[in-house]
């Protein structure tokens, strides 16, 4: 089965390809069909967003079409940044590091103890006969107060994650592909595509 990531990114549809090539499922990039498509995210949820991206590529490409959201969810933030981590702030001229540091900034006041946090990651299938198969995938950790680690991105540095003893930006990307929260969507997808006969239980 041939089916359509939702991204420019070629480094992701690598990850996912090497997860799900056991299925027999074959990954392309949108733009390798000739399709350049931004999506305005408006949900107000991983769900909604992970959804409105795979339905919008699905039906601009006729061909099944996978998507991701994910982000930061700090808990004394009340779930904040959130779907919004990408856009933090909404200041055009924050780039991934003004962004980390608005983040620190936000939470100074918040005292050790109640700065935990999770990565959050919603992959959502989306076929043209109408089914829909959606997952998520969790990391949990801690909010710290300083960036520590050169690997990475976004909110890496500052996401310790207590079974390793290190932030995500710390590990190695094998290490991180082990425990991500994408890992952890990608496997549960993985699992439940088993479930569901795209390959020999």
């Amino acid at each position: 089965m041939k089916v359509v990531l939702a991204s420019k990114n070629p480094h992701k549809l690598v990850e996912i390809e090497k997860i799900l090539a056991p299925l027999g499922i074959e990954m392309v990039l949108e733009s390798q069909l000739g399709v350049d498509i931004e999506v305005e995210e408006t949900g107000t949820t991983f769900e909604e967003n992970s959804l409105l991206k795979a339905k919008t590529v699905m039906e601009a490409t006729g061909l099944p079409a996978l998507a991701d959201d994910s982000g930061i969810a700090v808990d004394a933030l009340n779930g904040a940044p959130g779907v919004y981590s990408a856009r933090y702030g909404f200041d055009d001229t924050l780039d991934d590091w003004g962004r980390l540091l608005l983040l620190l900034k936000n939470t100074e006041s918040v005292p050790d103890g109640k700065r935990q946090a999770q990565f959050v990651c919603v992959i959502t299938l989306a076929c043209p006969d109408g089914r829909v198969v959606q997952v998520r995938g969790e990391a949990h950790g801690i909010l710290t107060r300083e960036a520590k680690g050169e690997g990475g991105f976004g909110y890496d540095p500052i996401f310790y994650y207590p079974p390793l003893g290190r932030t995500f930006a710390q590990l190695s990307p094998e290490e991180k592909n082990q425990v991500s929260h994408r890992a952890r969507a990608l496997a549960a997808l993985y699992e439940k595509l088993k479930e569901d006969g795209y390959a020999d239980k």
